[in-house]
């Protein structure tokens, strides 16, 4: 007879298409700040410190796709923030090309790899599952400074909870 925490420890919270779905949806909405911010200001507009919005962007660019290639294939990627975008159009081409690597490769994660650990980029050791929530949540975290950024400028951000 099983235990209570072995039966909890077997049950299914969420599938891995419910954890993508997810995850698109915040890439969705972080897509709906980038529209919304002037192109001037994505790239150039900064408040106490904090980096433009655009650098951020590229930051979570340089994360995505790399990291959850590294994932499937088991090949190493190079973190490179630094992607010399310049102009909104191209930050948001390179982001809906990186929605579609991250549709084509996050498939291929097998089950049983979530829980194995891993070396993303050569430096950062962790599981696969921390990894991905990794990459949502770094990408939720600076959202919330584009929102910071965008309210500063008088401009009204989509609605968080649409994602």
């Amino acid at each position: 007879m099983r235990t209570e925490t072995a039966k909890n420890e077997l049950m299914t919270v969420m599938t891995t298409a419910d954890l993508l779905k997810h995850w698109q949806g915040h890439r969705g909405l972080t897509r709906r700040v980038i529209e919304a911010f002037p192109e001037k200001e994505l790239f150039n507009y900064c408040i106490g410190g904090m980096r433009p919005f655009g650098e951020m962007v590229m930051e979570l660019l340089a994360i995505a796709a790399p990291g959850l290639r590294e994932i499937v294939t088991g090949e190493q990627e190079k973190y490179d923030h630094d992607l010399g975008i310049s102009s909104k159009s191209e930050l948001l081409r390179q982001w809906d090309e990186t929605t579609e690597i991250i549709e084509q490769y996050f498939p291929k994660i097998r089950l049983e790899q979530y829980h194995q650990s891993i070396k993303s980029f050569g430096r950062f050791e962790s599981t696969v599952i921390e990894n991905i929530f990794y990459f949502i949540d770094n990408e939720i975290h600076h959202r919330g400074r584009g929102y910071v950024y965008l309210r500063s400028l008088d401009i009204e951000p989509p609605f968080f909870w649409e994602h």
